[in-house]
C-alpha cells in the first residue's frame, strides 16, 4: 500500500503560479510512472502530466509551456510546478503512481483544490 497526500493547491490570480507537491508513504523508486490529474466540476478526471521512472515527461497540451512535472526520489514526492495559471484551470488536482507494467497497481491521493480568479 502506498499514501499519497498533496499539498500546495489554493486560491491565486490568473497569471500566477503554485507549486504542487504529492508526498508517498514508502519509496516511489520503483514506480513506472506517476503523474498528475485534475478534475474540473462537471467534467471528468483528465491527464495533466506524467512522467516515467525513466524521465520521460507527458504534459497535456492545455498545460504545455506553463505547467512542469518533477520527482525527487529522496523526498518520495512528485511536484507540479503551475505557472501563468487561467481560470480554465480552476479543479480539484490528484496525484497518482503507478507500479508494475503486467501486474498493475495504481494509488491516487485525495486532491488538492486550486481555484485561480479572472
Amino acid at each position: 500500500q502506498v499514501q499519497l497526500v498533496e499539498s500546495g493547491g489554493g486560491l491565486v490570480q490568473a497569471g500566477g503560479s503554485l507549486r504542487l507537491s504529492c508526498a508517498a508513504s514508502r519509496a516511489i523508486d520503483s514506480a513506472d510512472s506517476m503523474g498528475w490529474y485534475r478534475q474540473a466540476p462537471g467534467g471528468q478526471r483528465e491527464l495533466v502530466a506524467s512522467i516515467t521512472s525513466g524521465g520521460t515527461t507527458n504534459v497535456a497540451d492545455s498545460v504545455k509551456g506553463r505547467f512542469t512535472i518533477s520527482r525527487d526520489y529522496a523526498k518520495n514526492t512528485v511536484y507540479l510546478q503551475m505557472n501563468s495559471l487561467k481560470p480554465e484551470d480552476t479543479a480539484l488536482y490528484y496525484c497518482n503512481v503507478r507500479f508494475g507494467a503486467i501486474v498493475v497497481k495504481i494509488y491516487w491521493g485525495q486532491g488538492t483544490q486550486v481555484t485561480v480568479s479572472s
